[in-house]
């Protein structure tokens, strides 16, 4: 399911003003006190926001940044969908699985994401 536009305006306020969201997807951090966050890419960065400990989708602050050049696959698929980011582990429902992979392909690295079915 799409993140909503409400959630899209509630992150945008986290971005320069002449910033815009490319990406967002919602995810977990595994193992923490603060498990929800979500995953913004934007033209200039990749915005890590905190929704708090009750909600997944309305962000409160800045959690972490990275350059957009970051990398946020290759993605796990055993036990659910996981990747690493800053050190990091982070689960994603796999709906979100291709928002990240497209995320990647877009930094323009002239990488392609591994291919999630190998052995079809």
């Amino acid at each position: 399911m799409p993140v909503t536009e409400d959630v899209r305006a509630a992150a945008r306020r986290f971005l320069d003003p002449d910033d815009e969201i490319r990406f967002i997807f919602p995810a977990s951090l595994v193992l923490s006190s603060r498990p929800y966050v979500l995953v913004v890419v934007s033209r200039k960065a990749l915005k890590v926001l905190t929704t708090g400990r009750w909600s997944r989708h309305m962000p409160k602050a800045v959690e972490a940044e990275y350059p957009r050049q970051t990398r946020l696959g290759p993605v796990t698929l055993h036990l659910g969908a996981t990747f690493r980011l800053g050190g990091l582990e982070y689960e994603l429902d796999e709906e979100y699985v291709a928002v990240l992979n497209a995320a990647d392909l877009e930094r323009g690295a002239g990488e392609l994401p591994p291919d999630p079915l190998p052995d079809l």
